[in-house]
C-alpha cells in the first residue's frame, strides 16, 4: 500500500535482506521493527497508521 501510495517517487528497501537498511530503518524508527517507514525530510512515519 505505501509504495502504491508514493509511486515512483519511493524507494523500497529490503531491510530483512539488507543489514546495513535494517540500522539506518531502526535509526528512524528509535528502534521500532515496523514497516513501513516513510520518511519525507524531517518527517518519519512509521508503520500503516502512522504514528
Amino acid at each position: 500500500m505505501a509504495r502504491s501510495a508514493y509511486g515512483d517517487k519511493a524507494i523500497y528497501y529490503d531491510v530483512k535482506a539488507d543489514k546495513e537498511k535494517m540500522a539506518e530503518m531502526l535509526k528512524f524508527s528509535n528502534g521500532a521493527e515496523k514497516v513501513p517507514i516513510i520518511v519525507e525530510g524531517d518527517k518519519v512515519t512509521i508503520g500503516y497508521g502512522g504514528t
